[in-house]
């Protein structure tokens, strides 16, 4: 999918959100300002009530929560050293309590993901457009 615009990749959000089910991980890849918070934006929205603008990127804290049905998780790994801090935080057990589990930077605890972990990277193209992948694994 290639979108030419913020509204665009976070309309693919929206419609990415109509496939997730109670206990998805999705692990966003994709370089600083690739679109990943905007895209996870358009998911929150679809999952929720909130607007685009009461949705905050948690790069300053690891991990912002939504009341739905079922949860979403934020996570946001960017100042994360490794898989194990992840760990020591508590975090893993997010990963089985049956919400929806989104996380930016997912490369930090690679080595923990589980297997059913759905992959989205994005990429920069020419004119600000970015190039959305999307893999089950």
């Amino acid at each position: 999918m290639i979108t030419s615009s913020p509204s665009e990749t976070q309309r693919e959000g929206m419609r990415l959100a109509r496939t997730l089910l109670p206990g998805s991980l999705v692990a966003l890849f994709g370089d600083l300002g690739a679109g990943k918070t905007t895209l996870v934006k358009g998911i929150i929205t679809e999952l929720t009530s909130l607007s685009m603008d009461e949705i905050p990127s948690p790069t300053f804290t690891y991990l912002h929560t939504y009341e739905a049905t079922p949860p979403i998780f934020h996570f946001d790994l960017y100042r994360l050293q490794n898989a194990s801090d992840f760990t020591q935080m508590g975090f893993l057990d997010y990963f089985s309590e049956g919400g929806i589990c989104l996380i930016e930077w997912p490369e930090r605890i690679a080595s923990i993901l589980p297997k059913n972990t759905l992959t989205v990277t994005l990429s920069h193209l020419e004119n600000g457009r970015r190039k959305i992948d999307v893999c089950e694994s």
